[in-house]
């Protein structure tokens, strides 16, 4: 019963004694803090260079979210690569988030149940590939450090102290204590109609009562993952008995976009559909993709993909872990002119969702065109190329991927609810579902 404690009002005073004793920076300070190396951001981010393929699944599924259930034995499996190819005292903590992705207003004890922190002493060598590397991996929970409430949590690792951050990513933890049902459709809306999507569905809450739902509930929805342009904060629109009813025409749709690009990276040996060429030089291979289209105004075709993921993996291999090699994909978008108000990205899982400087396409002159290149571990990739008008957040499928009502897509609905008087949220009900079967 985590209710407003002495405790609580003790860190309270703490926190403020704290921000008056000292000479706060003012916003546009807090601006330029956000974009230095070592600035914590409560989302999926990688802060040193050297850090590659960073994973975060349920273990043995790399297809999976990071999404695990309280008190169950299911345990999440985290991985990584170090550069450097050597051995660091690599640490991790947890810390609990309210559904918004900030800190919750809880000590970690009141959370973590062993250790505040743990080491990650499972790491192996590469072998008999040409980029030297360690991989490391951890489990989530351990023997040592577990988590005793639903929500939102960063993992946070580090090289042996806090100070020192290596990568944070997002993962949640669910409590199910309510039912979902759902469904996607054509937007109801008729000017929406050829483009977007609407996801409909009713909160059954008769085994899980809920007070003031909408005050106390956040009801978020993700596009195959993406938290850019995720709908947040979504109250009922309607109340009948036990069921909170989200049937919106507006509040609920989202740009179809289009079916994900691909390239299949498994085998540097031979070249499948995406590959122009390969390519070494410089101790490094190097893998040429076709160019890509532009197919904002192009008629829809399905494509069977893994909407935005990625697989690790490569052929002949005893353990992808440490056989899987590296290699630089080259990406060439042809335009005619630069974009003057906005930048073009390479986008996946592969770039965590976040707008990189890695995945920043660059403007060629010389070749009429955006092009990239990003080091990438062999595998298999889905990836979109997403704009992002300047001044946004949010990315955009339009202006070169284009939307079409019937793409297939992934939905995830998330509840939180923070019951009155308590300091955190719990995440009480998941749901994913998918647009294979529109109802058109």
């Amino acid at each position: 019963m985590h209710k407003l404690s002495f405790a609580y009002w003790i860190k309270l005073l703490i926190v403020y004694l704290v921000f008056s004793l000292k000479s706060g920076p003012s916003n546009g300070q807090q601006d330029i803090d956000y974009y230095t190396s070592n600035y914590i951001r409560n989302n999926d981010h990688i802060y040193l260079d050297h850090i590659k393929t960073v994973l975060i699944h349920l273990e043995g599924d790399q297809l999976s979210p990071p999404i695990i259930r309280l008190n169950s034995e299911n345990r999440l499996q985290v991985s990584f690569d170090d550069l450097e190819a050597n051995v660091k005292d690599y640490r991790y903590t947890i810390v609990h988030c309210d559904a918004n992705w900030l800190e919750s207003d809880l000590f970690q004890n009141e959370y973590i149940i062993g250790f505040m922190e743990d080491n990650i002493d499972d790491y192996k060598f590469s072998f008999n590939t040409i980029q030297s590397f360690t991989h490391y991996k951890l489990f989530i929970p351990s023997r040592d450090l577990t988590f005793s409430l639903s929500g939102n949590y960063i993992l946070k690792v580090y090289i042996s102290d806090e100070l020192n951050i290596a990568f944070t990513m997002r993962f949640m933890v669910i409590d199910q204590k309510v039912n979902i049902e759902g469904r996607v459709k054509r937007a109801s809306d008729i000017s929406d109609r050829n483009y977007r999507q609407e996801i409909d569905f009713v909160i059954n809450t008769s085994t899980y009562p809920i007070v003031e739902p909408y005050r106390n509930l956040n009801v978020m929805i993700l596009q195959n993952n993406r938290w850019d342009n995720a709908i947040t904060n979504l109250k009922p629109k309607l109340i009948i008995g036990d069921e909170l009813d989200y049937n919106y025409d507006k509040e609920n749709i989202f740009d179809a976009g289009n079916e994900f690009r691909n390239f299949d990276i498994k085998s540097q040996k031979y070249r499948s559909p995406r590959i122009q060429s390969f390519g070494y030089e410089n101790q490094q291979n190097h893998v040429f993709l076709w160019d890509d289209k532009n197919r904002s105004h192009k008629t829809y075709t399905f494509d069977k993909d893994i909407n935005g993921k990625r697989l690790i993996s490569c052929e002949d291999a005893t353990d992808i872990a440490i056989e899987c090699d590296y290699t630089w994909v080259h990406f060439f978008l042809p335009y005619s002119t630069p974009i003057a108000d906005g930048n073009l990205y390479i986008m996946g899982a592969f770039t965590h969702w976040q707008f990189t400087k890695e995945g920043l396409m660059h403007y060629n002159a010389e070749k009429s065109g955006y092009e990239a290149s990003l080091y990438l571990k062999e595998g298999y990739y889905n990836y979109l190329i997403i704009y992002l008008e300047n001044g946004s957040e949010q990315g955009t499928m339009s202006k070169i991927e284009g939307n079409h009502f019937d793409t297939e897509n992934d939905y995830l609905i998330m509840v939180y609810y923070r019951k009155p008087g308590f300091m955190y949220d719990e995440l009480i009900g998941v749901e994913v579902i998918n647009s294979l079967h529109l109802n058109k």
